[in-house]
């Protein structure tokens, strides 16, 4: 549970650091999509190889 609120400590300081570029309420709508993505990244990794060796070898 630590490693949970940790990592959304750090997604929202990244969010701090956006401060002058985007609306306080536009935060969300930019932050998340790329924590997503990073996550599904994760997931993915040990699969990664496979599907792009998949990918190259499709006609």
């Amino acid at each position: 549970m630590s490693d949970i609120k940790s990592l959304g400590g750090f997604v929202w300081s990244i969010a701090e650091i956006l401060r002058g570029d985007f609306k306080q309420s536009e935060y969300g709508k930019v932050v998340l999509p790329f924590v997503v993505l990073r996550r599904l990244d994760c997931l993915l990794e040990s699969s990664k190889l496979a599907v792009l060796e998949a990918e190259k070898n499709a006609p």
